[in-house]
């Protein structure tokens, strides 16, 4: 079996030993035959690619000696670097063949270029240079820009810009469309965005992608949005918005793609002189609305009120709208909260909003005016002033605790007499009686005398039936303990449950805040504590970890305790005074 092996490699190594040429080097010698340089085109629109192929082919001595020493990739390439002043060379790749030729090994060699041109006009590749070979200078035409309307015949990829203005003011939105057309499948891209250093751009939303026709030719489309606000006046240029890719035709061809597209520049006038507002407020709509004041516009005095402003706008970011003015009358406390600031985005550009919300505490009763506020802004579409009013509203602040005292008028207008004044008409008509008036004393002190005896022999008849006035309710204890549990930690419900408490402990009052139960006890501290509690709640700046109600809660059981002891002083005795 080995020696039907040995055989036939024997003889193949002996032929190949007389084919090849006895004179073998150690190194394999190349001597380039002949190059040529083809364009993909000689014509194409600035921003397109050209794909530039370079052919050349060259004599390859190789024996025994140096085949296993052969490397393809180190033979010598020709100088594409002599392109780079008119072209950019974006990518490279090159193929190997080699074929015999009356008993010569010839090696053929394509290099594929892609190329990006740096200008227009008429640009040359000049001659390239391989070994000893040279090919022949190649002349392409770059054509500036492409139609308006249209796509090129056969152009791959272009980039069309649109504004929705051919002018602004300093401020103004500025809505900007970029849209991407190309052919094929796209492989990768990258499609810049819009910069510039005195300009805010934000992007509206994501990428939409669909597919149009241009002069015959199916593109797909990738379309961009951005909300553009130059901050300077005078004459806004942006950069050119330029486009990288590589796409594959239905053939399965790679092309490169590379475009590039500028806007137009845009006049940015500056704000106008007849504008009275304090804050620059370029829009297309702008509108104010507040909430929470009740309708009747009648509070109490320490009631909290809470006031929303909301401010809109249309085609302003949020960060522009101005704060909202808080001047409130001197008998009104107020506890701003912090502004809430929101920007969206829509099709037609940005709208944004700023809410204030303000806790009022009345402290004073009488008439207060909360002032109007007015925000003066721009109308961009109709190119003059306009104010957006919240009217001024008159609060009629009362105090529950004041009782009007005044004195009864008679029916006829008349003054009435004053209640120490006795006419002397009266001072008569007294004298009648007074002769049989210790007649009446007599007998009514007798009456008196028999029914406290009959109250006695009775009380004594019925003592273990009589009910246990000292019971407590069950409702104002269970109301009491509530409190008590939120005045030491300092829970928000403080206020209601007290007036709970209180109406159940002084039944008839008719307690409706916190204030009315204050006024009615006449209590320093429980004023004192109460104003700390609130303070905790309304005011930003105050300390709401150090909170003690013990003061308050020992001050609500000393007011709860005299109640009860007066309650039981205020029986009548059972026997009248002197009886035993």
């Amino acid at each position: 079996m080995v020696k039907r092996l040995m055989i036939p490699a024997v003889c193949l190594f002996l032929l190949t030993a007389f084919w090849l040429p006895a004179q073998a080097q150690a190194q394999p010698h190349t001597q380039a035959r002949q190059l040529t340089v083809e364009p993909d085109r000689t014509r194409l629109y600035e921003g397109e690619v050209l794909t530039l192929t370079v052919k050349g082919s060259m004599e390859i001595d190789i024996n025994l000696g140096n085949l296993f020493d052969f490397d393809m990739s180190s033979l010598p390439k020709p100088d594409i670097e002599k392109v780079e002043p008119d072209f950019e060379i974006l990518a490279q790749n090159q193929q190997y063949s080699i074929r015999t030729v009356n008993s010569q090994m010839v090696g053929e060699i394509t290099w594929t270029y892609q190329l990006a041109p740096k200008t227009t006009g008429e640009l040359t590749i000049p001659a390239l240079t391989f070994k000893d070979a040279v090919s022949e200078p190649v002349t392409v035409e770059v054509v500036d820009g492409s139609p308006p309307d249209q796509a090129a015949p056969g152009r791959d990829s272009f980039i069309e810009l649109s504004a929705d203005k051919d002018e602004v003011y300093v401020q103004e939105q500025l809505i900007l469309t970029v849209r991407l057309f190309f052919r094929g499948n796209l492989i990768r891209g990258e499609l810049s965005e819009p910069t510039h250093p005195h300009v805010i751009i934000e992007s509206l939303g994501r990428q939409q992608e669909f597919s149009r026709y241009r002069d015959g030719v199916r593109y797909r489309v990738v379309e961009r949005r951005y909300a553009i606000f130059p901050q300077r006046p005078g004459t806004l240029k942006l950069p050119p918005v330029r486009f990288e890719g590589q796409a594959r035709d239905a053939s399965g061809s790679l092309r490169f793609l590379r475009d590039s597209e500028e806007l137009f520049e845009v006049p940015v006038k500056d704000v106008p002189a007849q504008f009275s507002g304090d804050t620059w407020l370029p829009a297309t709509g702008l509108s104010l609305e507040e909430s929470g004041l009740p309708p009747s516009l009648e509070v109490a005095t320490g009631e909290n009120i809470t006031r929303e402003i909301r401010l809109t706008a249309a085609g302003l970011p949020g960060e522009a709208l101005p704060p909202l003015p808080d001047t409130v009358p001197d008998g009104l406390r107020s506890y701003p909260e912090e502004p809430e600031r929101q920007t969206e985005t829509t099709p037609a550009g940005l709208t944004s909003s700023l809410k204030q919300s303000v806790a009022l505490v009345p402290v004073e009763a009488g008439q207060m005016t909360l002032p109007a506020i007015r925000i003066y802004w721009w109308d961009t579409e109709a190119d003059r002033e306009r104010v957006a009013v919240i009217p001024e509203k008159k609060l009629t602040v009362t105090d529950p605790n004041a009782v009007a005292a005044e004195p009864p008028q008679p029916a006829n207008g008349e003054p009435a007499p004053e209640p120490d004044t006795i006419s002397p008409e009266s001072s008569t008509d007294r004298t009648a009686p007074e002769a049989g008036l210790w007649q009446w004393l007599t007998l009514a002190f007798g009456i008196l005398w028999a029914g406290t005896l009959m109250a006695w022999w009775w009380s004594r008849k019925g003592a273990k039936n009589a009910p246990d006035f000292t019971q407590h309710n069950d409702d104002e204890d269970v109301a009491f303990e509530h409190l008590i549990t939120a005045v030491r930690s300092g829970s928000a419900r403080t206020p209601e449950l007290l007036v709970a408490w209180a109406n159940r402990h002084r039944p008839g009052e008719h307690f409706r805040s916190a204030s009315d139960v204050v006024h009615h006890f006449q209590d320093e501290t429980m004023a004192t504590e109460l104003g700390k509690l609130q303070a905790r709640f309304f005011a930003p700046d105050h300390d709401n970890e150090n909170w003690d109600g013990r003061p308050l809660a020992r001050t609500l059981e000393a007011i709860r305790k005299r109640k009860q002891t007066r309650a039981n002083a205020d029986l009548p005795p059972l026997y009248p005074k002197g009886l035993s």
